[in-house]
């Protein structure tokens, strides 16, 4: 049996959603088109894939194990398109993503003068799409921060970067050279606790009151103007907040927070020689061991 890609993508969408009425306008289509199109994949695989009962849409266990699998294969479907349309225009392109904070020019400069008749084209990322870029073929290779998901990826480490604290300029202690993971305990933290585990660990073990909702941030422009407002705190690496600085934040040292781990990544499958020289001079220029490096002065 051959599986319908366009029904697949119709599967996940609803699958995401858990509603036929949000997924089918998320798709574009009418809601009695996308049931249809659901029975019929159930058709296909011969089982079914949605329990729906009076508590709404969930997935069954098949459900779950195919959402699983078919966002990687739709992702992996789209990467072979874009692939296949940049060779057929002709001019080799290599696509690199890299996230904020990260300079990527060493590693392109090398790179360009051992590759000149390749196109170089970058692409900024974020925490949430730094992956999916690599799997839909929106980058070839991606100078990424850790942690991310590796599953089906390849994964190089280049070099740590120190996390600072960033603060208002006008916060209690703002006027400190640094400070300590209980310092912040009482603070609110605009970023999943997660993210930050030595400060989740300690402001759990300080605190008891119900931390209050903090809203999806995804750029970084984001956390520095709802800090600059007051609204809390963000931990940052030291290379983002040096590249971001601004009068009205101030970003400090933080005793018992680690680094961030800086890699590079692609997709394991491929083997294109492009991806490997690159990954070669972002080895040589960005994996370097930094010594010295400090916040900015205010």
């Amino acid at each position: 049996m051959d599986l319908d890609l366009r029904k697949l993508r119709y599967f996940v969408a609803v699958a995401e959603e858990l509603h036929f009425g949000r997924a089918a306008e998320r798709l574009h289509i009418a809601q009695p088109v996308l049931s249809r199109q659901i029975r019929s994949l159930e058709d296909d695989l011969g089982i079914e894939v949605f329990a729906r009962d009076r508590r709404g849409t969930l997935l069954t266990p098949a459900g779950e194990q195919l959402l699983e699998d078919a966002v990687p294969l739709l992702a992996s479907a789209e990467a072979l398109l874009r692939r296949v349309r940049a060779a057929a225009r002709g001019t080799p392109t290599l696509t690199i993503g890299f996230m904020p904070g990260i300079t990527v020019t060493p590693a392109t400069a090398v790179f360009t003068a051992r590759r000149p008749g390749v196109h170089v084209r970058l692409l900024r990322t974020s925490w949430d799409n730094q992956v999916e870029v690599l799997q839909d073929g929106r980058a070839d290779i991606g100078v990424v921060r850790l942690p991310i998901d590796q599953r089906g990826l390849q994964v190089r480490p280049l070099f740590r970067d120190p996390r600072v604290v960033v603060l208002p300029a006008g916060h209690r202690l703002a006027d400190r050279a640094s400070v300590t993971v209980g310092d912040l305990a009482s603070e609110h933290l605009l970023q999943d606790p997660d993210a930050v585990p030595e400060w989740r660990d300690v402001a759990v073990e300080l605190r008891e009151r119900r931390r209050p909702e903090v809203p999806a941030i995804h750029q970084v422009e984001e956390k520095l103007e709802l800090v600059a407002s007051g609204a809390g705190i963000c931990v940052l690496p030291l290379s983002t907040a040096t590249f971001y600085t601004r009068p009205d934040v101030i970003p400090l040292p933080v005793e018992g927070i680690g680094p961030n781990e800086v890699a590079l990544a692609w997709v394991a499958s491929r083997r294109s020689p492009l991806v490997h020289d690159f990954a070669e001079a972002a080895a040589e220029t960005l994996g370097r061991p930094r010594t010295g490096e400090q916040p900015p002065q205010r």
